[in-house]
């Protein structure tokens, strides 16, 4: 009988990175034993925002950006933790409210990041968790190939609010536009901080063809 690569690779990584909680570091298969995240559950409060300002019409959120969820995000996006991607999907695949709101849309784009830093990081934080997620639920599929960044800017997270708002603008480009027509959209992100990534991801998902935009976030600070 022959091992698939991919299950005998995953194996070997695990005996040589055992798997640990990430909270309190005990050894547990998927990333957060059955304690921690009883104890997470009291923080996981959905809640939708409604936004008439903006080129999305809601934002949909999970957590405030504090306490353990800022910091395993910030381990997530900049110290190589591409599995803590199983942790949040987890959380969002398990919340029916979540699932019940998601499975209305046609289409779930994660916010693209430039291919240098890509390049750097090794992965999209936010296309790693859409794919899953996405992959799990009925009726709603991911697009990855439609969204672009195509200038390499400075992290909005090292600006102030004025200049996020000049650094968003320009950065980003639609093609394959026939796939958006008339759609529901998805536009799935870490964290939402000024909402000026956000907004201009959507008014170009909008101004080329897009019925509505929902923008949903891991947690907002």
């Amino acid at each position: 009988m022959k091992i698939a690569p991919t299950f005998l690779y995953q194996k070997i990584k695990d005996i040589i990175y055992p798997r640990v909680c990430c909270i309190c570091e005990c050894f547990n298969e998927e990333y957060i034993c059955p304690s921690c995240y009883k104890k997470i559950e009291k923080d996981i409060k959905p809640k939708l925002d409604s936004h008439k300002d903006k080129y999305f019409a809601e934002h949909l959120y999970i957590f405030k950006y504090k306490d353990w969820v800022r910091r395993e995000i910030i381990k997530y996006k900049f110290y190589d933790a591409a599995y803590l991607s199983d942790l949040f999907t987890k959380i969002i695949l398990k919340n029916e409210k979540i699932c019940s709101i998601l499975e209305k849309y046609d289409i779930m784009i994660p916010v693209p990041i430039h291919k240098k830093r890509k390049a750097q990081r090794g992965y999209n934080q936010s296309e790693l968790i859409a794919k899953k997620v996405a992959n799990s639920l009925q009726n709603i599929e991911l697009a990855t190939d439609v969204l672009i960044k195509i200038k390499n800017n400075v992290p909005q997270s090292s600006l102030t609010k004025k200049q996020r708002i000049d650094n968003a603008k320009g950065v980003y480009k639609i093609q394959k536009q026939e796939k958006i027509k008339d759609k529901n959209i998805v536009l799935f992100d870490d964290i939402y901080t000024t909402g000026n990534t956000a907004n201009e991801c959507a008014k170009k998902l909008i101004e080329n063809g897009a019925k509505s935009v929902l923008v949903f976030t891991i947690a907002k600070d």
